[in-house]
């Protein structure tokens, strides 16, 4: 029987031992860890996996990209996938810093309390890795979206990167701060709070004042809480108006999405699991 074998591509000097545990709990029968990695030295490690199989052999091989720097890991998957030619490839799975499936695990969470077609959704935090993927998540879903920032400039290049040229998305889309963020807070049904560990982002007197509020997901789990009255273990906890979940309980999902991708990874050869990849998974999960 052919092993598995993931190779684990870290942008940070040392590779994360989490990422390397979940991939062995997931299925990796076999584990190559790399740190260090960049757009300069990733290539010919890629080579040496993708040119040892062949035939069905080659789903056996995958690769995952990590590290705390998202946008140098998102380079380095750009040019893994450079690196691939016709049939000889492996599939690949983005998940640096935990941004795809910890923002799966929120939206997911708040699907259990809200019919996100044609909702109003307020992310907060919105400019980070998790915040932008889990704003697009809410857009596919037919979610209205308010990204908000504490400047405004940085609010509108992370909706710019969002959009694209899709005019629809553009649509439903919308960057926040100061005023305009007050005005979000007052029609949201759905908050994400995805900001820096140890940030309030939404107070007492803020929550009682959002009555249209249904579901609230704060996933700092450094106190105080990103959102004012939910501790990182809580579920569904009531609040001024609506529930609330914490980032451990919402981190429970993220494990099972995060071991889910692992194992899709080695069903194919072709697949790069990134957002939309890794949402429809954890979707997946939720109905299953």
């Amino acid at each position: 029987m052919t092993d598995n074998i993931l190779l684990q591509l870290d942008v940070d000097a040392q590779p994360s031992t989490f990422d390397g545990v979940v991939a062995v709990d997931a299925g990796a029968d076999q584990l190559f860890r790399h740190g260090g990695i960049s757009v300069e030295n990733v290539t010919g490690l890629v080579h040496g996996l993708m040119f040892t199989r062949g035939g069905d052999a080659l789903k056996h091989s995958a690769i995952f990209i990590g590290g705390g720097d998202v946008v140098a890991a998102e380079a380095v998957l750009h040019q893994v996938q450079k690196t691939f030619f016709g049939p000889v490839r492996v599939s690949v799975l983005f998940d640096a810093n935990g941004c795809n499936t910890t923002a799966a695990a929120a939206v997911v969470t708040a699907m259990e309390q809200v019919d996100l077609a044609a909702s109003r959704a307020l992310v907060l935090g919105g400019t980070g890795p998790v915040g932008r993927r889990a704003a697009a998540m809410l857009l596919a879903k037919g979610a209205a979206v308010s990204l908000a920032s504490r400047q405004l400039s940085r609010a509108r290049e992370a909706c710019e990167q969002i959009m694209g040229d899709d005019e629809e998305v553009r649509s439903r889309l919308k960057p926040v701060a100061d005023e305009s963020l007050e005005a979000a807070m007052d029609t949201a049904e759905v908050v994400i709070a995805c900001g820096a560990a140890g940030v309030e982002l939404l107070g007492q007197n803020e929550l009682e004042r959002m009555s249209n509020l249904k579901v609230a997901i704060d996933l700092n789990a450094v106190p105080p809480a990103g959102v004012a009255g939910i501790g990182p273990m809580d579920k569904a906890v009531s609040l001024p108006h609506g529930v609330g979940y914490g980032a451990i309980a919402v981190g429970g999902l993220k494990m099972k999405v995060h071991k889910a991708t692992i194992r899709r990874l080695f069903e194919a050869n072709d697949a790069v699991l990134d957002v939309a990849e890794v949402f429809e998974i954890a979707e997946s999960l939720s109905t299953a």
